[in-house]
Formats: structure tokens, C-alpha cells, sequence
């Protein structure tokens, strides 16, 4: 029937609230009907009960984003399920219903919290609407939580290049977006592999957002929490619920960095997760049905890894549905006629000094490195370069030990060092003679946090030392002002 036909809600293949689940709770059977049969067409699931008392049975067993409730029930009436209104940790919208104009129940109800109030008979297109608009509502709360996680990752959204290896990383990008399946992203660090994630998830025209999570960044207790959420109590610290960044990227696309790093107890719920598609938040019995495209990237060989017992090898095989391989810089450095001028512009206007005009010399010196840290070191060395108004060129003398004939200033937040001219064994040890041994202690911590684009968990774990350290290396920095 056509009276079922609505232009403002998507059917069920291409709808944003395929994750979500809604409860109506009738004492008609026709009603019900009706209902199921509408919103069937946009929500993945969608359950009735005739009773408060079935529907209360039905919320401790289930989860619902939605709850369409009417006022006049056999029994408790709809006023009178309280629980369905004071349960944080299961909260619902709920949209009620009723068959009498009475403006004093319509106020109590809007006072328990009711998102909405509908007056029977209704025209379906009526309590369509009002269903959207929660449901809207509870979308545009998860893209703003995506938003504010996804804040300070400063990552350009273009692929960058027309070598013969990025032209064919771009065909792949195309081929697998269109997909749900399971993509695995391996490449070296600093090779881009966030970058070909994004790519994959906006070529796809998946609606939700692209949310990302570092694996390695965070400790095994708090990933669970963050990955699947938790509800208030769950543990210490818990003072109320969370959705899970799989709730959150819910319609679209949750990229798993650095998975090789994930432990193996997180690597079993994993998999529950991409075989069962539902999460279960820390703390709570309740499976909850999500609609999320996983792409997962490591720089890590994960067959090698499965085959010493360090992955389990049914995860290896989930994530590798599809599998891309990032070259590294070295392997396209045609690449660098392109990637030069872009990053040299970006910075330029992100530090709010001139462009500079890099020489022919200056190409051709980056042309013949083999840049170890890819894409990554290339960015920071013309950061670098832009800063202290050098040309890549002489950043290359100076790595190989070369005699430097100038006289810098170099600022390191509050460190000013100005040193005189920089013989070639002072330049072999990679500090002039004059720094002391703070000095150079705190400039070579903020070159590998630099590295790692402020990761200060990455960069712990190459210097060798516990995040806390850092920390406390930082706010002794702050606290003493400039260095002598």
C-alpha cells in the first residue's frame, strides 16, 4: 500500500538507522501491525508487546533506541512505566500515543521526558516524522561525538600523487569502497594508511562518519571501554554511561590503527563483533545491533605475526577480506613533484609565514633519499625547513655531517639556543657542543613526539620510557619556563 511510502524516511538498504531498534507497545493488534510494518522499512529491528508489563520484560532482555508507547494500556498505563523513564543505563526516546485530547497527561508525559506526543487517529506520515526527528536527533549526537574524537588528528583528505604506485593504490581505493567488506591496510609508518582509510569510507558514500582509533595508543583496559562503551558503574571512574566509537561510527566506517598492537583478549571480542555485528558495552548483558564498515591497517607483517602466536589467525582472516599495500615514499618518489609543493603550501599557511621557493638542488636532493619515515618525515622536514627559514638542501648537508657556514636562532617552544658555526663533529653527534645535556635531551623528546605527530604514547615507546615520564617531562617544562 502506498499509504506506507514516505519520502523523508529511507527504506531499510540505504538507511541511517539500520542500527537502531524500536519497541511500540499497543494494545491493538492492528496498530502494531501497522507500525512494524512501517518503520521495518528503515530500522533494522523492531519488536511490539501489548502491555507494560511484556514491554518491561522485553527492555531488560533487549536493547531500544526508540520506544512508541500508548497512554491507555490494559493494567499499568504508559504514564505509569517509570522504569522505561528512569533507567540511564537503558534510556530511550519514547514517542507516546493516545486516544483522548487531555492536555493535563499530554504535560505529565512531556515532563517524564517524552520526546513526543501524538494524538490518535494519527496519519502515519505524522508519527513517521516524529520518529525521524529522534532519531535525527540521536544521529547527529553520534557524528558530533565522532567530530570531537576526530578533532586534533590534522590529516589532509587527499591522496597525493600521480606516480604509477599511487595511481594503483587510487584504483584499489575505488574498486573496494564500494563494498561492507573487511579491509586491511598494511604499509610502513608514515606511508598514509589513515589517509587510504578516509578514502575508502568517502568513496564508499557510506552515511555515517569515519572514526578512528589508535590501537596502540591506549591501554588494553580502557580499549574495551572505548571500542564497545560501558555503562555507569561498570568500573572505578565510570561515573555514567558511553557509547562505543562502534556505536558512534554507526552507518559508517571505524578504522582500527595499528591493530597488530591490540591484545589477544581484545582480539576475541573483536571477533564476536565483526561475526555477530552487535557490541556488548562494559558492564551490561545487553547485545546491541550495529551497522559499522570496519578498515583495520597495521605496520606489522600480521601473517607473520598469526604465525608466531601474536594474532589470532580467525581475526587475520576477518579483517583480510580485502588487502592493500601502501608503498613506501621510496618506491614512488615521483610522487615528491606533488607532494612538495602541497605540503609546502599547507604549512606555509598553517605557520602564517610566506611560501617558500624550494631550488632545483633542493629537488634533487630529496629525489635521491631514501626517506625512512615516508610520507610522514617528509612533511615534518619541509615543517622544519619553513621554520627555520632553510632550504631542504642544506637539512641534507646537515644529516651527513657536513660543515654548516651560518649562524642560526632555533626556538623549541621556550628554548632559544643560538650557536655559532656548527663544525663536522659537532654535526656528527647531531647537537652543537654548546647545548647541555637538557638542552638536548628536551629537543630530541620533541623531535620523535614530533615524529609521531604528537602521539605521546608512540613516542614513549620508541624512546623507551613510560608515557608518565613524558608527561612529567612536559609539566617540569611548563612549570620552569625557559631552560638556561
Amino acid at each position: 500500500m502506498t499509504f506506507f511510502q514516505t519520502s523523508d524516511i529511507p527504506n531499510q538498504q540505504s538507511s541511517p538507522y539500520l542500527a537502531f531498534s524500536v519497541l511500540v507497545v499497543d494494545d491493538e493488534v492492528g496498530m502494531q501491525t501497522v507500525l512494524k510494518k512501517a518503520l521495518s522499512k528503515s530500522f533494522g529491528h523492531v519488536d511490539t508487546a501489548s502491555s507494560v508489563e511484556q514491554a518491561e520484560e522485553m527492555r531488560l532482555a533487549n536493547h531500544y533506541d526508540l520506544i512508541i508507547l500508548d497512554i491507555n494500556l490494559p493494567g499499568r498505563s504508559g504514564i505509569e512505566w517509570e522504569e522505561a523513564f528512569n533507567d540511564q543505563e537503558r534510556k530511550a526516546d519514547i514517542i507516546f500515543m493516545t486516544g483522548y485530547a487531555d492536555l493535563e497527561v499530554a504535560i505529565s508525559a512531556l515532563k517524564l521526558g517524552a520526546s513526543d506526543f501524538i494524538l490518535k487517529p494519527f496519519n502515519l506520515e505524522q508519527m513517521l516524522q516524529a520518529v525521524k526527528r529522534c532519531m535525527d536527533k540521536r544521529l547527529a549526537e553520534r557524528m558530533n561525538l565522532a567530530l570531537s574524537h576526530d578533532i586534533s588528528r590534522r590529516v589532509s583528505k587527499d591522496l597525493i600523487g600521480n606516480s604509477e604506485k599511487t595511481k594503483q593504490l587510487k584504483q584499489l581505493i575505488a574498486q573496494f569502497a564500494p563494498s561492507r567488506a573487511s579491509v586491511l591496510i598494511e604499509g610502513e609508518s608514515g606511508t598514509g594508511k589513515e589517509l587510504v582509510a578516509r578514502g575508502i569510507h568517502a568513496a564508499s558514500k557510506r552515511q555515517g562518519p569515519f572514526v578512528a582509533v589508535n590501537c596502540g595508543a591506549l591501554a588494553p583496559e580502557l580499549l574495551e571501554s572505548e571500542l564497545f562503551g560501558h555503562s555507569a558503574g561498570a568500573f572505578t571512574g565510570a561515573k555514567k554511561n558511553r557509547e562505543g566509537l562502534f556505536r558512534v561510527a554507526s552507518g559508517g566506517t571505524l578504522f582500527l590503527d595499528e591493530i597488530g598492537e591490540m591484545p589477544l583478549p581484545m582480539q576475541a571480542s573483536l571477533l564476536r563483533v565483526l561475526e555477530q555485528r552487535t557490541v556488548r558495552p562494559v558492564g551490561t548483558e545487553k547485545e546491541i545491533s550495529i551497522d559499522v564498515r570496519v578498515v583495520a591497517a597495521t605496520n606489522r607483517n600480521l601473517r607473520d605475526q598469526v604465525n608466531k602466536g601474536e594474532f589470532r589467525e580467525d581475526l587475520f582472516y576477518r579483517l583480510n577480506v580485502l588487502k592493500i599495500d601502501v608503498p613506501a615514499l621510496r618506491e614512488r618518489l615521483a610522487d615528491l613533484s606533488d607532494l612538495v609543493p602541497f605540503f609546502t603550501r599547507y604549512l606555509a599557511k598553517e605557520l602564517g609565514v610566506p611560501e617558500p621557493k624550494w631550488a632545483h638542488e633542493d629537488m634533487h636532493m630529496m629525489q635521491d633519499y631514501d626517506w625512512p619515515g615516508n610520507v610522514r618525515e617528509l612533511k615534518n622536514m619541509l615543517e622544519r625547513c619553513i621554520l627555520l627559514n632553510k632550504p631542504p638542501a642544506h637539512h641534507f648537508v646537515e644529516m651527513k655531517g657536513g660543515a654548516v657556514n651560518t649562524s642560526i636562532t632555533m626556538s623549541v617552544n621556550d628554548l632559544t639556543i643560538m650557536p655559532s658555526t656548527t663544525t663536522p663533529i659537532e654535526a656528527e653527534f647531531g647537537y652543537p657542543n654548546s647545548w647541555s645535556l637538557k638542552d638536548v635531551e628536551k629537543s630530541h623528546i620533541q623531535q620523535v613526539v614530533d615524529y609521531h605527530s604528537g602521539n605521546k604514547s608512540a613516542a614513549s615507546r620508541d624512546l623507551g620510557v613510560a608515557r608518565k615520564t613524558l608527561e612529567r617531562k612536559y609539566k617540569e617544562w611548563d612549570e620552569n619556563g625557559s631552560d638556561e
